[in-house]
Parts: C-alpha cells; sequence; structure tokens
C-alpha cells in the first residue's frame, strides 16, 4: 500500500487534533486515509475471501484463519466475517502492516505493537448482520494478558463501502469509554444479536445517547476497546464490508502478531501466534467448526 501518500489526519469536524477526539469520546475518524484505488484491491481481496467461504459452505478454521459462515434467507452460505485473513491475502496483509496506520496509533499506544485483531466483516442487504451493544474489552481473554487496556489497545475500522445507517453501520455511545468495564450481558454472543435498549439501560446508559459512525471508503475509524457500540441490519441495496484490525502495546500484551516494531512493519513469522484460538496448538489443523470454539 502507498504509504509514502500524506497522512490526512483530522478531527471529525475538520478542525483541531485527532487524538484529542479520541481521547474525549472514545473514538476518532481520519478521513480519505485510503485513496479510491486503494480500496478498489482491497475491495477486490475481500471478495476472494469471501468465495473461499462460500466453497467452505460452513464455517470453517485452519489455526487462527477462522470463516463464520452462516445459513442465507435461501439457505445460500452467508459470509459474516473472516479472521486472520491477512496469513494468505497479500493485499490485506500489506494494510495492516501500513506506515500510514501505525503513525496514526504512535501518539496513542506507541511504535512497538502487536495485533490481536485481523478480521473482515461483511453485511449483505436484507440478510442477518445484527451486533448487540457491547465493548471489545469483553473479547479479550485472558485479561491476564492484557494490561492497561484502556491506554494500550485501538481498534480500527477501514471502510471499503459506505458505512452508513441504513447499510448497518455502527453506532458509537460517545465518552463510555470513560466508565471503564461497564459488565454488559455476556449470556449471548454479540454477533446475530440485536441491539436493545434496554441492555444500554443496565449499565446506565440510553440510546438517545447513540451518534452514527457515517464512513465513506477510505475512512478509517479508531475506537476504543472500553467504547460502547453496535449496529443492525443491512437495509440498503449494496453489501457493507468493514475490515477491522486491533493493535496493542507490544509491552502491555502476551498474545498476538507483531506489527511494528519502532514504528516498522514485522512481518508473519514462520510460526502463527497464540491469540484467541486456545487450541492452536493442539488442534492447528483445518477442520470445520460446529457451534464456538
Amino acid at each position: 500500500m502507498g504509504g509514502a501518500q500524506p497522512l490526512k489526519a483530522q478531527s471529525r469536524s475538520g478542525q483541531g487534533d485527532y487524538s484529542t477526539d479520541y481521547r474525549r469520546d472514545g473514538y476518532a475518524i481520519i478521513r480519505g486515509l485510503f485513496a479510491p484505488e486503494e480500496i478498489a484491491a482491497i475491495a477486490a481481496a475481500t471478495d476472494q475471501i469471501y468465495a473461499e467461504g462460500v466453497a467452505y459452505g460452513r464455517s470453517f478454521r485452519h489455526g487462527n484463519l477462522f470463516y463464520n459462515v452462516a445459513a442465507g434467507p435461501a439457505g445460500e452460505p452467508l459470509v459474516r466475517m473472516v479472521q486472520w485473513p491477512s496469513y494468505h491475502q497479500p493485499v490485506l496483509d500489506a494494510v495492516r502492516l501500513d506506515r500510514r496506520i501505525a503513525r496514526l496509533l504512535e501518539p496513542l499506544i506507541g511504535s512497538d505493537l502487536k495485533q490481536v485483531i485481523n478480521q473482515v466483516h461483511w453485511k449483505a442487504p436484507g440478510a442477518l448482520g445484527d451486533f448487540a451493544w457491547h465493548q471489545d474489552s469483553r473479547s479479550r481473554r485472558p485479561p491476564s494478558a492484557f494490561r492497561n487496556l484502556s491506554t494500550s489497545y485501538v481498534q480500527t475500522g477501514l471502510a471499503i463501502d459506505p458505512h452508513t445507517p441504513d447499510a448497518g453501520g455502527m453506532q458509537f455511545i460517545p465518552r463510555s469509554h470513560l466508565q471503564g468495564e461497564l459488565g454488559m450481558d455476556r449470556s449471548k454472543q454479540s454477533l446475530g444479536t440485536a441491539m436493545t435498549d434496554s441492555a444500554l439501560r443496565q449499565v446506565g446508559l440510553d440510546e438517545d445517547q447513540a451518534v452514527d459512525l457515517v464512513l465513506a471508503p477510505g475512512d478509517l475509524a479508531l475506537w476504543s476497546p472500553f467504547l460502547v457500540h453496535g449496529s443492525g441490519a443491512n437495509r440498503s441495496d449494496h453489501k457493507r464490508r468493514l475490515y477491522i484490525n486491533g493493535y496493542v502495546r507490544a509491552a502491555d500484551c502476551d498474545r498476538g502478531e507483531w506489527a511494528f516494531r519502532a514504528g516498522r512493519p514485522v512481518p508473519f513469522g514462520p510460526t502463527p501466534a497464540l491469540v484467541h484460538y486456545e487450541a492452536l496448538h493442539e488442534r492447528p489443523g483445518p477442520h470445520y467448526v460446529e457451534g464456538t470454539e
């Protein structure tokens, strides 16, 4: 990717500094970070990954690489998410190691970074796509592997398609990150569960506080692991793809793949690192997945 391009790092209003937005509200938006021709290449890469998931026909895992495949309205395979496609997709791998991202993250969490999230999310028009209100901190497990989470971790989301309310775009509760871990209901998986106002009221929040995350293709959003957010179904006439990469200060995390050392990209090593898949070393080989692991 074009790491030499100028960095367009401004606040949502076009004035001030994105890092101020991030620390105050729990999120920030960088407009036009990736050019249209870059997004076209990224979109083609995600189409390749999607076709792989459809070919598997159901959820499938090979080490950290995981295809979350559900049944669509007519029973056809519907790929909802793929984790760690960058192990074998070079365009997506280049995005996660793009120095423009490293430069954005450095003022927030430093220049020596590991990565624990690398995934593409799809929302097809009219298909399952709800994502319940949650904090990403719920997925940073085990807790002992993550330290100083509020100041050591940043989630990023790159819009590949228009990311709007009609397309099932995310909603944020600004400044909710300032309250830390809220203990939101973990009895259900967030993916495939609708957002409800009751889930917010239980932790002292209200849906009237929510704001829509509106992104054009090429825009990058950054958000805190403690920011409360969710998303609804895609009611538009186009798919909605979002490429998510989560980075953590290496000194504060015992898991994950290295991404940057001193701001310089670090390629994958010869063997996958332990991230979330606890049976990585016991059952690394390719296999279909029933339920959750």
